[in-house]
């Protein structure tokens, strides 16, 4: 079997196998390939060093778009949501709260009663990850989604967290629970998207609001990103000024 191993065979191994990793997790596999060839080769047990072949796939900063959905497939999710149901208005409560604030699934796992500040209309996010905090006017359809899910649809509990399990134990929902939660209403509303979750909303609610013309740096602020590095990739869905810069003099821009 290992005598069978060329760089033919390696080659065609790693072509299968970038048809379903993604090159973060590409990179891991070829360095771990090297070594286990090297071995083979120090042990004799190949005749020649075949991880000279091995090259480690290149990572480009900004290659890939955000993977958002349009807004009228905002519109078609939250249509597809049955709020008759306990699960439905805590779906689309948590739906809408990840799209009109652009919110991580881990920054609404920890939104707690006491971050709802009624008397003033207030929505507040108090440990982002970049270690700071945000405080959101509360729109009129987030606060009624919330106010319908907490007065109908959220069990009676002790527990301060405001989205936690519909069966027992009525226990918080975690940030994966939430992912999942956003990727089975995304299939069931027939929305089809690469490698779907609550940054697809994410990506919307940041896609709408550049749509809209506001800034790179009012965007990034808006959605809680640390360093402005962070929203560069929302440049490559700037269509409007992309076809400006492609079809406008390019010694102009010397």
């Amino acid at each position: 079997m290992l005598s069978a191993l060329s760089p033919a065979v390696l080659e065609a191994f790693l072509r299968d196998s970038r048809a379903s990793l993604l090159p973060a997790s590409l990179g891991p596999l070829c360095s771990h390939l090297r070594i286990f060839l090297r071995y083979l080769h120090r042990e004799g047990l190949v005749g020649t060093d075949l991880s000279v072949h091995i090259d480690s796939p290149r990572n480009y900063r900004l290659a890939t778009l955000p993977r958002a959905i349009t807004w009228d497939e905002v519109g078609q999710l939250l249509a597809a949501v049955d709020r008759r149901s306990a699960v439905g208005k805590r779906d689309y409560a948590l739906l809408i709260l990840l799209i009109t604030y652009g919110l991580r699934a881990r920054e609404v796992a920890g939104l707690t009663l006491d971050d709802l500040d009624w008397p003033h209309e207030r929505l507040m996010i108090p440990a982002r990850k970049g270690g700071h905090a945000s405080t959101y006017p509360l729109s009129p359809s987030v606060g009624d989604a919330l106010v319908e899910y907490l007065q109908h649809g959220r069990v009676v509990s002790t527990q301060r967290a405001v989205f936690l399990r519909v069966q027992a134990p009525h226990t918080p929902m975690t940030h994966a629970a939430i992912s999942c939660c956003v990727r089975a209403r995304l299939k069931h509303a027939g929305i089809a998207v690469a490698r779907p979750g609550s940054h697809t909303l994410r990506h919307a609610c940041a896609t709408r609001l550049l749509e809209a013309d506001f800034s790179l740096k009012s965007i990034g602020d808006y959605i809680g990103h640390s360093h402005p590095k962070s929203t560069d990739i929302y440049t490559k869905l700037d269509l409007g000024a992309l076809r400006e810069l492609a079809l406008s003099d390019g010694e102009a821009l010397l």
